[in-house]
Parts: C-alpha cells; sequence; structure tokens
C-alpha cells in the first residue's frame, strides 16, 4: 500500500498534464498528443524545484504505463483484415522498412550515435513513427531523453512530410492510387499519414486516397510485431551474455526478457479471432484510446525527466539520421512504385 502511495502523485501529475495535451492533439493531429506532452513535460520540471517525491510516479509512468500502453495498442490490430487489404503494398513497406534500418545502422557506425537512439530514429522512421517508439523503447532499456530524442526527430519530419509531399505528389505526376501508397509508406505517423492524404484528397476531389493510405499505413504497423520480438531476443541474449562476463549466475529471464511484448501479440491474435467470428471490431475502439491515452502520460513522464538543454544542444547527429532516413524512404517508395508499374 506504501508503494502505491509513494507512486500515487507522480502519476496524478502526468494524468494531470496528459489530459490538455490529449485535447490539444486532437485540435492539431499533425503535431500530435505526444509531442505536445513531451514539450509540457520538459517545460515542467524547468519549474518544479523538488521533484522528489513526484519522481517515484514520474517513473513508473514512464516505464509501466508504456509498456501497458503497447499492450494495449494490440488491440488496434486486426491480423487478418490488415494482411488481405495491403497485401498489394507489401513490397513497398517491406523496402523502406529494410531501407530505414540500415541507413540508420550505417549512420551509427559512421557517425557514432548512440545505439539506442539509432534504434528508435530507424524503427520511428520506418513503421510507425511514435507507436513504433513507444513499443521498442521499453524492449531496448532506451532511457527517457533517448526516447523525446527519438520523438523529436520524428515529429519535425513528420510535419515536414504532411506540409510538402501533397504538393510533390503533384509535381511528380502521382495517380490517386500512387499517392495513397507514397504517403502510407513514406509518411512516419498516422496522423501525419491522414493529414498527407487528406489534403490530397482536397486538391482532388473524389481521390479516396485517404483509405488507401490508412491501409498501407496499418499494414506498415504489424512490422512492430517482428521487429520488437528480433530486438526483445537480441537484447536479452547481450544482458546474459554481460551477466555471464561478470561473473553473475543468478540472472533471471524474466527480469530481462520484455514479457509485455508477448501480451501486446496476444491482444492482436485475439482481435483477429474475435473479428472473425462475428465480433463488432467496435468492441476493441475504448482500448486502442486508452492505449493511445496511456501513450500521452507516458510522455508526459518522459519530458519530465528530460533536460530540454541537453536535448537541443544534442539534438544535431539523430536530426541528420532522422533526414537521411526521411528522404531515402521516400526515394525507395517511388522507386518501387516505377518497379512494379504503380505509377
Amino acid at each position: 500500500m506504501t508503494n502505491v502511495t509513494e507512486k500515487l502523485s507522480g502519476i496524478l501529475l502526468c494524468l494531470v498534464i496528459a489530459i490538455p495535451c490529449w485535447f490539444l492533439g486532437k485540435q492539431m493531429p499533425v503535431i500530435g498528443a505526444p509531442v505536445f506532452a513531451i514539450l509540457a513535460g520538459m517545460i515542467i520540471t524547468l519549474f518544479l524545484k523538488q521533484k522528489g517525491k513526484l519522481q517515484p510516479g514520474i517513473t513508473y509512468t514512464s516505464k509501466k504505463i508504456l509498456q501497458y500502453a503497447v499492450i494495449l495498442l494490440g488491440f488496434g490490430l486486426n491480423l487478418s483484415e490488415i494482411a488481405q487489404v495491403g497485401a498489394t503494398s507489401l513490397p513497398i513497406i517491406l523496402s523502406t522498412i529494410a531501407t530505414s534500418l540500415i541507413v540508420s545502422y550505417i549512420l551509427y557506425c559512421i557517425m557514432k550515435i548512440p545505439s539506442n537512439i539509432s534504434i528508435l530514429v530507424g524503427v520511428g522512421s520506418s513503421i510507425c513513427g511514435g507507436s513504433a517508439i513507444a513499443a521498442t523503447a521499453p524492449v531496448i532499456n532506451a532511457n527517457d531523453e533517448e526516447i523525446a530524442q527519438a520523438i523529436s526527430v520524428i515529429f519535425l519530419f513528420n510535419v515536414l512530410a504532411a506540409l510538402i509531399f501533397p504538393s510533390l505528389g503533384n509535381a511528380l505526376g502521382f495517380t490517386d492510387e500512387g499517392f495513397g501508397l507514397f504517403a502510407g509508406t513514406a509518411v512516419n505517423d498516422t496522423s501525419s499519414v491522414t493529414a498527407a492524404a487528406s489534403a490530397w484528397d482536397g486538391m482532388h476531389p473524389g481521390a479516396n486516397t485517404l483509405n488507401i493510405a490508412t491501409i498501407v499505413k496499418l499494414t506498415r504497423t504489424l512490422a512492430i510485431i517482428p521487429i520488437t520480438l528480433v530486438l526483445a531476443f537480441w537484447n536479452t541474449h547481450k544482458m546474459k551474455q554481460s551477466a555471464a562476463e561478470h561473473g553473475e549466475s543468478n540472472y533471471s529471464l524474466k527480469k530481462i526478457f520484455p514479457f509485455f511484448i508477448l501480451f501486446f501479440i496476444l491482444a492482436s491474435i485475439i482481435t483477429t479471432v474475435c473479428t472473425m467470428n462475428g465480433v463488432d471490431a467496435a468492441v476493441f475502439t475504448p482500448f486502442k484510446t486508452l492505449s493511445k491515452f496511456f501513450i500521452v502520460m507516458a510522455m508526459c513522464a518522459i519530458g519530465l525527466n528530460t533536460n530540454i538543454v541537453k536535448l537541443v544542444k544534442s539534438g544535431g547527429k539523430p536530426i541528420f539520421m532522422g533526414f537521411c532516413c526521411w528522404i531515402a524512404i521516400s526515394f525507395v517508395s517511388i522507386a518501387m512504385q516505377h518497379i512494379l508499374g504503380l505509377l
């Protein structure tokens, strides 16, 4: 009981900050509630003279509530429906994901960017922005400043993509379907995919590009499952190896393996099986909404644990990595459409 009381004040602080950020995100989806939450947390922490009593709850929110958010995220994935509808875009999706991961790895080696930031930027750029970062961060034991750095980089190129891509698509002579595939594979975050596709539909009445882009984006989201599993086993292997090198024979698999990823997969399987057997997909909507809100709460906590001055000073290399991933993904998306005869 004492343990819960210690955490309560910090959790409540994150909740109080998260609520206005949630509504701001609804009003400005291109920016998104998680970005507002990180910024609010970083600003508020400058004025908190003492965080001692609040810290246990802030830490719990940034770690455990983030994991609960990822588990609930699984209820938004109907594996069979996404796989069927998005199958035609699969070669482009796989190519862009591989491109981003390869580019981030090469730059990690050349520029000596911290490995966790490199993984988060690479995964965030290639899969689904903030959600992919949220799912991956606990798996690789990323700290709050690394998460904030990666989210900031992804946000920057989300906004640029939403503003630039509709006009770029016009200049390149995209068809409606072609732009839907481009937006779905080359824009990082779901909110920015929606913004770019909606802008295109506004420029081309009756285009229905938003539906195509959303389905392609959801198909990309499925890549969270294999990538987080691979990272989980890789990180577990590293920790076991480190324990062995230091002569620690009593390590616990339960402590080092991120089992919440298995619950995330289970949630997506439950959703898939239920909807295939006639259950209305709307039943799972509250879980998806709660997942998004938990992510916003966790981002508030991450902001509260982040030094904004240090973040700005160390931001150059991650931004360059995000830029390279963004350009490479955009190029490969267009090139693959040409190769497959879709443009």
